[in-house]
């Protein structure tokens, strides 16, 4: 049978119900807003749908990190099963950091708030400060500053000069000042003393992540170093 004129006329359409995306909600806290130097930094973040209050359990959650305007990524992690994601930095000054979910299939992308940490200046980030400021400085035997230095003529230098922490100088005798500290409790701005035996012969400060502030040997310069050996000793001469 022939359709009718106005059947004919009637387009047919495929109704297709597109799924709308949702916008989590994010809920956010943190280890502490006020650090030390150098001290880990935690954001936890939990997303999850605001209408039925399950957790987003698929998709990357970004760290980002603001100084003077301008986000930078810090750090990134997917989400648990409870929607929830734990994000980790350290910061070397006062930042304001955020959690992005990046999105996925379902969920929009969503900022949390903003959180503002300030990062307390201590003697170990004065230390370094000075330290890195002598960074090309070349190395001269018994030379104490402020254009040459040998090992101990350094970190004499810097001490006095940071904190006001008078030092021998000779890594021998820099060994037994200041408050002995455990190799594992090492932190930014420590005095580490590399010895032979019970022999302290080179010393440098302390700068994270298994480097130091050195001036080495002759024909070599200041600078931020890897730290070399396991015989040696940490003091501490601020807190």
């Amino acid at each position: 049978m022939a359709p009718t004129a106005a059947a004919a006329a009637t387009p047919v359409v495929a109704a297709v119900q597109a799924t709308a995306k949702v916008t989590p909600a994010v809920q956010t806290s943190t280890s502490s807003l006020s650090v030390a130097y150098g001290t880990r930094t935690r954001v936890t973040a939990r997303f999850y749908n605001p209408s039925t209050g399950k957790p987003v359990t698929t998709g990357w959650v970004r760290l980002e990190g603001s100084r003077g305007g301008k986000w930078t990524a810090w750090a990134a992690q997917k989400v648990n099963a409870n929607g929830v994601v734990q994000l980790y930095a350290k910061p070397l000054s006062s930042v304001t950091f955020r959690a992005v979910f990046l999105g996925n299939g379902g969920y929009n992308v969503k900022y949390s708030k903003t959180i503002r940490f300030t990062v307390k200046a201590n003697g170990g980030a004065k230390i370094l400060a000075e330290a890195k400021k002598h960074t090309g400085a070349l190395y001269k035997f018994a030379a104490e500053g402020p254009s040459r230095f040998d090992c101990s003529g350094f970190t004499k230098y810097v001490y006095k000069k940071a904190v006001g922490k008078s030092l021998p100088h000779k890594a021998n005798g820099q060994q037994n000042y200041g408050t002995a500290v455990s190799k594992s409790n090492i932190r930014v701005g420590d005095l580490v003393v590399f010895r032979s035996g019970s022999y302290g012969y080179h010393a440098g400060i302390y700068a994270g992540g298994g480097y130091m502030y050195d001036s080495p040997h002759t024909g070599a310069r200041v600078g931020k170093h890897k730290m070399y050996g396991s015989n040696y000793v940490v003091r501490r001469l601020a807190a």
